[in-house]
């Protein structure tokens, strides 16, 4: 099911389009990937470290198999993609959460840094619970302790079920949603 390119009333307010996200969209994820997981701070130059990384690549290589879900954020005036929210459901060993309902998809979202609080990360994840409702039955995620995306999470239902250890050794929540 694909959306319409027309803005919702959240999206109208922020200056963005709001459409599914397909296959050739892959390269974009990768770069919001890169940001999805603060990479540039823990070190990391490009998004092609994201691509070699064995936690982090399971959320994007081969974009567009069964069960994924996405949606894209961009620039109405000229298309120009600003950022992204995606659900990819993760079995066996690509899990990441073991404690975690195995219905539950794992989510990723990330804006370009430079429209980072304006709005369209909430934009993002509004429809992509809209579009998530009647596939799963709830959504997990992790955010790093320190990160103030936590609030936006808080926001749109997510309540934190566990603490971990991330990859780089400081503390994220796990926070799962309902749907």
């Amino acid at each position: 099911m694909l959306l319409p390119q027309q803005p919702s009333d959240e999206a109208s307010a922020v200056g963005v389009t709001l459409r599914e996200a397909v296959a050739s969209d892959e390269p974009f994820l990768w770069l919001m990937l890169f940001h999805a997981a603060h990479m540039a701070a823990d070190g990391a130059r490009s998004p092609d470290e994201a691509r070699e990384h064995p936690f982090l690549a399971k959320f994007v290589r081969a974009w567009g198999r069964p069960g994924d879900l996405g949606v894209i954020a961009e620039d109405r005036p000229d298309g120009r993609p600003l950022g992204a929210a995606w659900l990819r459901h993760l079995t066996g060993a690509e899990k990441s959460y073991p404690a975690v309902d195995d219905a539950y998809p794992e989510l990723a979202i990330a804006v370009l840094p430079e429209r980072t609080g304006s709005g369209i990360g909430g934009a993002l994840l509004g429809r992509l619970l809209d579009l998530a409702h009647p596939h799963y039955p709830g959504i997990v995620l992790s955010v790093r302790a320190d990160n103030p995306a936590r609030r936006l999470y808080e926001r749109h239902g997510f309540v934190v079920s566990d603490e971990i250890v991330n990859r780089v050794g400081t503390h994220s929540y796990v926070m799962e949603r309902r749907l």
